[in-house]
């Protein structure tokens, strides 16, 4: 490999690995500065570990390192080395962080609703900037994926079941209506994860079957600058052949796409899609302007 290839590649893995280390740093702030002071917790690890701290007096950080332990092995087997070892940079961020921040002032007190939304936003945040750089702050993810590779659930249904006993846990320390706000700063708190990693602008996709492929197509690459693909698809009842059109989109333009349908073909059948990622190809938009 070229010396300047191999530079880049440095400061590639350096500038991940320091997306890990902020994003833990933001993700202790809003477990020390709005939420564990308002007897809200999270979920995961990192809850068994809030719980535990309170129950027993033992230092939040030490709990954190000590019970992500197993479940950053499980990560190595499953996953593979790299985001092992960036998860590892992450939850002993997170751990130091949360033992230095433990006496910074709380910037929220008394109103729950605001607790919850700027707890799971702030805490969201951190985790999804952890996550997008190839790191894990709490293990509980990767024991959902172990497990759903044995039982006939998906990965998110286990995580929520999971949490479920978490949340039950928390109750015996936060009162049930803790236990409730710690769901609530939590489902908040994944939602943002999602778009951190995502982008604000993450991606569709459109499968359109219409009487009028090529007017849909040629409008499409006109007023969005975006290209399209066809499929020959044929009806199960009909025997019908039709183009269907695919088209990939950022959500900013979802709506100019929903107009541009049905100007040309109200009655198309159409079909939309997340996308998590888009490589390759010629995604990128033309310039029409």
């Amino acid at each position: 490999m070229p010396k300047t290839q191999q530079k880049v590649v440095i400061w590639k893995l350096i500038g991940r690995g320091a997306g890990v280390i902020f994003g833990a740093i933001i993700a202790a702030y809003g477990l020390e500065s709005v939420l564990i002071p308002n007897q809200v917790s999270d979920g995961g690890v990192t809850g068994l570990s809030i719980v535990g701290s309170q129950l027993f007096g033992f230092p939040l950080g030490l709990l954190i390192a000590l019970l992500n332990i197993p479940f950053v092995f499980l990560g190595y087997k499953q996953i593979g080395k790299s985001f092992a070892l960036y998860s590892v940079l992450g939850i002993a961020t997170l751990a130091i962080s949360t033992s230095l921040m433990h006496h910074v002032p709380t910037i929220i007190h008394g109103d729950t609703l605001l607790i919850t939304v700027v707890g799971g936003i702030i805490l969201g945040f951190g985790m999804g900037l952890a996550l997008r750089n190839g790191g894990a702050l709490d293990g509980i993810d990767m024991l959902a994926v172990l497990l759903s590779r044995r039982m006939p659930f998906g990965t998110s249904d286990l995580i929520l079941f999971l949490n479920v006993f978490v949340f039950a846990i928390v109750s015996t320390v936060f009162g049930l209506q803790g236990a409730f706000l710690s769901a609530i700063a939590y489902y908040i708190a994944t939602k943002v994860i999602s778009i951190v990693e995502e982008g604000l602008s993450g991606s569709k996709m459109y499968k359109i079957i219409t009487s009028e492929p090529e007017d849909m197509v040629e409008t499409i690459r006109d007023r969005l600058g975006r290209s399209s693909t066809y499929n020959i698809v044929q009806g199960a009842y009909s025997s019908e052949q039709f183009k269907e059109i695919t088209c990939i989109i950022n959500r900013l333009e979802d709506s100019k796409m929903k107009e541009i349908i049905l100007e040309i073909d109200p009655s198309a059948f159409v079909a939309v899609y997340e996308v998590a990622e888009v490589r390759g190809g010629n995604f990128s938009k033309r310039n029409i302007h």
